[in-house]
């Protein structure tokens, strides 16, 4: 009998808490998402089994950035193992970048350089987010840092940053922007609806201007150059796309960018997701400052998307007649690629009937949405490290 009772107590059914019970339910919810609504399944799937993992009392299979290893433990969990070697280095997150810019076209943004400007109004989120968290809720100024970047809509930049700046909301940070980028479809439509008049929508977008391969060449050593000179923290994001997309436009180095855009991108995409999934356990996710940034990330998301727009909307009051842009590329500012330009395209579309099909004009934006949001993570690092 003292066997059976043994066999029970230390079972993980005997510990399972009311907390791990929630999570398996975020858990089901995150993969049903991902299955049956096809929301970022490449990372809710992996991102919602890690969570998971992290639940089952005595498995040891959950992650935090205070781990501390037992007196005369040898090995270090699995998960923790990852995290410590993949998080706490910042090691994932720039190589996810590495894949992004092999598969990254930036010939939208070169053959239309104003919309750059769109891609860094569209960051007004991150901001106004930060300064909500900060003021109206009490976050410290890292934390705060850490929810604002949500609004970039990047997933790799928001773990970047709050993995450097506010370790314990790595899940609920991860979990909102993952969730956010998902819900673009949901999102962005009616505030291009609420921002933009039937006319404005109407407004064609010229055929842009042919890009050179020496330009296409040049442009991410030059932005590479010029992003981590003027914001060195932010230099392990954009240096890693820059090279992804060079190793990309080179023409001589197809095995490396596919690797990147391939192979390598999906075996990091793997570990990311279920690292960040790991560190959502009960006792760390289930509280009020979850539902917070939840309420936050939306907040943030929704003003980027607005910035972008009505940045758009300013810039065409300078533009004469015949020139003017459709501001509804504007929304595309976020970061979320291809997405974001791809539900501006479908809006515009549907609202003029098929006349007016702006998706090569939003992708301009949408591709400097990237580049903003880095930067927009190398400044807070540079000021609150």
């Amino acid at each position: 009998m003292n066997v059976w009772e043994r066999l029970i107590t230390a079972s993980g059914f005997a510990g399972i808490s009311w907390q791990n019970g929630v999570m398996y339910v975020v858990s089901a919810t995150l993969i049903f998402l991902a299955i049956k609504k096809n929301y970022e399944p490449l990372l809710l799937v992996p991102i919602g089994f890690g969570a998971f993992l992290a639940n089952l009392p005595g498995a040891m299979m959950s992650a935090s950035s205070a781990y501390e290893p037992a007196v005369g433990e040898v090995s270090v969990p699995l998960m923790q193992m990852i995290y410590n070697g993949g998080i706490k280095t910042q090691l994932l997150p720039p190589i996810i970048f590495l894949g992004v810019g092999a598969l990254t076209d930036f010939r939208p943004l070169i053959s239309r350089p104003i919309t750059l400007l769109l891609g860094a109004a569209a960051q007004l989120g991150i901001f106004m987010a930060a300064l909500g968290a900060h003021y109206i809720f009490g976050f410290s100024v890292r934390e705060a840092a850490s929810i604002g970047i949500i609004g970039g809509a990047d997933g790799p930049t928001s773990i970047f940053l709050t993995s450097q700046l506010a370790p314990e909301l790595l899940g609920p940070v991860a979990v909102a922007a993952y969730s956010y980028m998902a819900l673009v479809p949901v999102i962005q439509p009616p505030i291009l609806r609420l921002l933009t008049t039937r006319k404005e929508r109407e407004i064609p977008m010229r055929q842009a201007r042919p890009v050179s391969r020496a330009t296409v060449i040049i442009f991410p050593i030059l932005i590479a150059a010029l992003a981590s000179l003027a914001i060195p923290s932010c230099a392990p994001l954009i240096g890693m796309l820059m090279l992804g997309n060079l190793l990309k436009e080179s023409g001589v180095t197809d095995r490396l960018s596919k690797t990147a855009a391939g192979p390598l991108i999906n075996i990091v995409t793997i570990f990311l997701g279920l690292v960040i999934g790991s560190t959502m356990s009960g006792e760390a996710f289930l509280r009020s400052q979850t539902l917070f940034i939840l309420v936050l990330g939306a907040v943030a998301f929704s003003f980027s998307t607005a910035g972008g727009i009505v940045f758009a909307k300013g810039i065409n009051l300078l533009l004469p007649e015949g020139r003017k842009m459709n501001p509804c590329i504007g929304a595309a500012g976020v970061s979320a690629v291809p997405m974001s330009a791809r539900v501006v395209q479908k809006f515009v579309a549907d609202e003029t009937q098929g006349r007016v099909n702006p998706l090569m004009a939003a992708m301009g934006p949408n591709v400097a949405g990237v580049i903003g949001s880095a930067v927009a993570a190398g400044v807070f690092l540079l000021l609150l490290r």
